[in-house]
């Protein structure tokens, strides 16, 4: 089984007719590279923290040259193609040689995916059925509202009709998965339980919650907060009970979101609930500081408690997202209070040397993952998030074990 990803370039805000207020690549600087695990340890930045993160793009690739790239990938797997789909920086909907892309790839009889895209390109309605013809089986987009007034004004979609009709004719053909940002007064409440509602009625797959950001402790680390003035931001808890809510009123959506919570598997970190699979995990016999975000912190404490770690084992820093952890977050940490060995999230932005160099501290990189968010879990059964989780907690304390001290 080989799954193919083509990557039709573009950049945010300038291939996809312009910025939704609520983008994160809304007022995005150029910042310095942050530093990452691809990172070589005697230079800070690489491809992927310098632009990769960033998305720089200098526009849409020509057809020709994302032709090259499909032959050049081909001669190098072997095994049939399973899916392909279709990425990139820019909105895929928006691409200029859309069509003749699709055509292309349609003619291989191999299923298509089109990762995300907001529709905004989708002038006609006619475009679903071009795609369903041409093998498009999933597609991932967002809705915003299904109130076209709001799709329009929040997303600058300038034929809000015609997008959400396309989303109608494929979930009716194709499996459909709808995203939608919630921004708290806006599209929350009423307005969320019409759109919900309407997405079921026409036979959408899934749906994807994703919390607003709008503050750097909340993810935003490309100085680009706020992205919307005196926008109030739902707290943790708040989104929770609109997941929830929305779980229970509409059972035939499978929803998730990001970065809480799955309801059908009550996940990330759904193993805390499975005594007997925290007792097979490995006992923890060294002391380190495991540096983590705030939204995992009290998960990952109960579940490395369990294991037989000592209080205060688990040390959280203001970043909410793990993985969006920079050294500007390990700067307000007092090294007097970590142990001799730190570990960090595996993903988090942050150059090993240098912060070496700030917390006078051995630094070891952890897992890339503990867990899956709602975006994966999507995806997954129970059964998956479990393995996923055992798996990553399993590799986290064999590293508490290896390098730190004896408790």
């Amino acid at each position: 089984m080989v799954h193919l990803t083509i990557d039709i370039g573009g950049k945010p805000g300038k291939d996809c007719r312009g910025f939704c207020s609520y983008c994160y690549f809304k007022h995005a600087k150029d910042v310095p590279p942050f530093g990452c695990r691809y990172c070589m340890p005697f230079k800070k930045g690489c491809e992927y923290c310098a632009k990769g993160v960033k998305e720089e793009y200098a526009g849409f690739y020509s057809l020709k040259d994302v032709a090259d790239h499909f032959l050049a990938d081909l001669q190098m797997i072997s095994g049939d193609i399973t899916k392909i789909t279709i990425s990139g920086g820019g909105d895929p909907s928006c691409y200029p040689e859309f069509t003749p892309l699709i055509e292309i790839l349609g003619s291989l009889n191999v299923p298509l995916h089109i990762g995300y895209t907001s529709g905004k390109g989708f002038d006609t309605p006619d475009i679903a059925d071009f795609m369903i013809e041409n093998n498009m089986k999933e597609i991932s987009f967002t809705i915003f509202a299904s109130d076209p007034a709001l799709r329009k004004k929040y997303m600058h979609d300038p034929t809000p009709e015609a997008s959400l009709e396309v989303i109608e004719r494929l979930a009716a053909k194709i499996d459909v998965y709808a995203a939608l940002v919630i921004l708290p007064d806006v599209n929350d409440g009423e307005v969320l339980r019409t759109t919900l509602a309407w997405l079921e009625k026409i036979g959408v797959k899934g749906v994807i919650l994703m919390r607003f950001a709008n503050r750097e402790d909340q993810g935003l680390i490309l100085d680009n907060a706020p992205v919307i003035e005196n926008q109030r931001v739902h707290t943790m808890e708040e989104f929770r009970d609109i997941v929830s809510e929305a779980a229970a009123r509409f059972p035939a959506l499978r929803l998730s979101a990001t970065p809480l919570y799955d309801p059908a598997f009550d996940s990330p970190f759904a193993i805390r609930n499975e005594p007997e699979l925290l007792a097979h995990l490995p006992r923890i016999t060294g002391r380190v500081s495991v540096i983590t975000g705030s939204i995992a912190a009290p998960y990952i404490r109960e579940i490395l408690g369990a294991c037989g770690a000592p209080e205060g084992m688990v040390v959280p820093v203001d970043k909410e997202i793990s993985c969006l952890i920079t050294i500007d977050d390990l700067k307000k940490l007092d090294p007097e209070t970590l142990e001799e060995t730190v570990i960090i999230p595996g993903r988090a932005f942050v150059h090993d040397p240098e912060a070496e160099l700030l917390l006078d501290r051995r630094v070891i990189r952890g897992p890339e993952t503990l867990s899956a968010d709602g975006e994966t879990s999507m995806g997954m059964d129970l059964t998956g998030v479990l393995t996923m989780e055992m798996e990553g907690f399993t590799q986290l304390i064999q590293l508490i074990n290896q390098y730190g001290r004896s408790a």
